[in-house]
């Protein structure tokens, strides 16, 4: 009878702490473990979500398995009153030392093999994408150059005369929905990261070496990015928009690229000496 009791208020701090937790958030939110953005953004991000959220359960069990036992253990064999001198003393227990050793080497394995399955997903190469974006990270700005559209957007540090992070003026990428999408990244300064926060994925971007993204966007709408790599004074200025548009609206956005004389490709030669408001846009690099 006392055990039961004690397990009973072993349970109640776990269970009210569940009610708080649920109350303030909704189904979507707690279903996809407070991951932003929405679902199926990319063909990778419920992969990323599933992750997530699995592990997060299977740890969330284990810790209400082990607050449970403490629990149990201080209150069930708490020194009661009129007890004196020490509680029998054990040295050792083969079976829970053995347990101890062998479920958190099961624990470890099943992440390190899940998570292997999804990152070898989710980098996986594609030889023939729909789309080949070439993005160039520089203190403290984005080039972005439409490889087969052979024209380029360059832009410049989010900073406009006193307002800082001017949305019209932040650099924007354009994808088109449902179509594969492959990311070469580099930099021209600092190591950079290229993180739009929806996709849930970023990569970091170093000088001299150009990495890799593979997916394909699948709901329209406006993404915010940002470099997720601190890369000087200016570092959270380095932002930028991704907007998945229909072919229509990409094709469109290309053609008034190249209107403006934003023909060709963009390359490393220009530092961040040439990335400062006001500059000559012929120059921009």
């Amino acid at each position: 009878m006392l055990k039961k009791r004690g397990l009973k208020w072993a349970v109640l701090p776990v269970a009210a702490s569940l009610m708080l937790l649920l109350s303030g958030c909704s189904q979507q939110e707690f279903s996809r473990g407070f991951l932003p953005g929405v679902p199926g953004v990319t063909n990778h991000t419920d992969r990323i979500t599933g992750l997530w959220t699995t592990s997060w359960i299977v740890l969330w069990g284990i810790g209400l398995i082990a607050w449970g036992l403490m629990f149990y253990a201080v209150i069930v064999y708490r020194r009661r009153k009129g007890e004196t001198g020490l509680p029998p003393q054990l040295r050792y227990n083969n079976p829970i030392e053995t347990m101890f050793t062998v479920v958190p080497l099961i624990i470890t394995i099943g992440f390190f093999a899940f998570t292997a399955r999804d990152m070898a997903a989710i980098e996986e190469p594609n030889a023939n994408p729909d789309v080949t974006i070439q993005v160039i990270a520089k203190q403290w700005s984005w080039d972005f150059n439409y490889v087969d559209g052979n024209v380029y957007d360059s832009g410049i540090q989010s900073q406009f005369d006193g307002e800082l992070g001017s949305e019209a003026a932040l650099p924007t990428l354009y994808l088109p929905v449902n179509k594969s999408v492959k990311v070469d990244l580099s930099a021209r300064d600092v190591i950079h990261s290229f993180w739009v926060i929806d996709f849930l994925y970023k990569k970091d971007m170093f000088p001299g070496r150009t990495n890799y993204m593979y997916f394909t966007p699948q709901v329209e709408g406006t993404y915010k990015g940002k470099c997720a790599e601190l890369c000087g004074e200016f570092h959270s200025m380095m932002l930028f928009n991704v907007k998945v548009v229909s072919q229509a609206e990409y094709d469109a956005h290309l053609a008034a690229l190249a209107a403006a004389g934003n023909v060709g490709q963009l390359d490393n030669k220009y530092d961040r000496n040439q990335n400062l408001p006001g500059d000559n846009p012929e120059i921009r690099g």
